[in-house]
């Protein structure tokens, strides 16, 4: 069995939803078609397919094989687009992951000059509060916040992400500035977290003195643009990422509190798969994002 040709055939049928459908876009036989796949069942010794008279539907084996081998045949595809343009030219379409936050205010603003360098690339943006799953979801590119777990996907960082507490002056004026965390039970304070509910602010002096400090909110957001426009108004203290607020703060509509309790910052990542590195197009936007970042340094944390 050619299992290449046997794995095109069945995402060609999962994707015309009939067998009949498959042979007529391939183009081959019906028999030829119907062979293949039960050859593949065969093969993985289990049944991949649903047949009835009407319509076929995946088996739970039958849905894995499917996104596995639709990778994997695009992962063939940019092979042969990378030796057929000696690696030089990057081209195709782009799928890249990327915190909401940070990819709407920073990353978005840069794809419009990287698509101008790069008019045979497009690009798939996808904004999402998780750890994407790189394989199953067929993810080119993804950015990842905090120190990572080993696995087999290749790093490289872009800056660093400091944490800050800020609050309006009219705000501080009215409650007072506080001095040490633990003083926070005694203010209002801006939450932000996927869930309602109670939270917690990390601080440390050094390495040994770090602290978990609970907060009951007084206002939660799941949106942290919505707390920062809180706090600007005087609704009490946000934690936020420093590079958000920096204009804020020199505007003076914002003042930083708390700064000697400030933990260590936690990196920014850009990630991608190992095979996916002989991709130009992959190579092409990590180093323009990395460029991007370090020139313009959006996460310097200035006190």
């Amino acid at each position: 069995m050619d299992q290449f040709a046997a794995l095109t055939t069945f995402v060609r049928v999962v994707d015309a939803g009939s067998l009949s459908g498959a042979a007529r876009s391939l183009p081959s036989s019906l028999t030829a078609v119907s062979r293949q796949v039960s050859a593949l069942e065969r093969h993985f010794g289990t049944q991949l397919l649903h047949r009835t008279t009407r319509r076929l539907a995946l088996t739970d084996d039958g849905r894995m094989l499917y996104e596995r081998a639709k990778a994997i045949l695009g992962e063939l595809r940019q092979v042969e687009a990378a030796l057929s343009t000696g690696h030089q030219e990057p081209a195709g379409r782009l799928r890249v992951a990327a915190p909401t936050l940070i990819g709407r205010l920073l990353l978005a603003p840069m794809l419009a000059e990287f698509l101008r360098r790069h008019p045979a690339v497009s690009v798939d943006l996808q904004l999402v509060d998780r750890a994407v799953d790189m394989i199953e979801e067929d993810i080119h590119l993804a950015l990842r916040i905090g120190h990572l777990p080993d696995s087999d996907l290749v790093a490289r960082k872009l800056g660093d992400i400091q944490m800050i507490v800020c609050a309006s002056p009219s705000y501080l004026e009215s409650r007072g500035v506080p001095q040490t965390p633990a003083q926070l039970s005694a203010h209002d304070c801006l939450a932000f977290s996927e869930v309602p509910g109670a939270a917690e602010w990390r601080f440390a002096q050094d390495a040994k003195s770090r602290w978990k400090i609970p907060i009951s909110p007084r206002l939660w957001a799941n949106s942290l643009d919505a707390l920062v426009m809180a706090a600007k108004d005087g609704s009490g203290l946000v934690r936020v990422p420093s590079w958000q607020v920096m204009g804020e703060i020199s505007a003076g509509n914002l003042r930083r509190v708390l700064q000697d309790y400030e933990p260590p910052p936690a990196p920014l990542h850009v990630l991608s798969q190992s095979s996916r590195l002989a991709s130009p197009k992959t190579r092409a936007f990590t180093d323009y994002l990395t460029a991007q970042w370090r020139s313009n340094e959006p996460f310097i944390a200035r006190r």
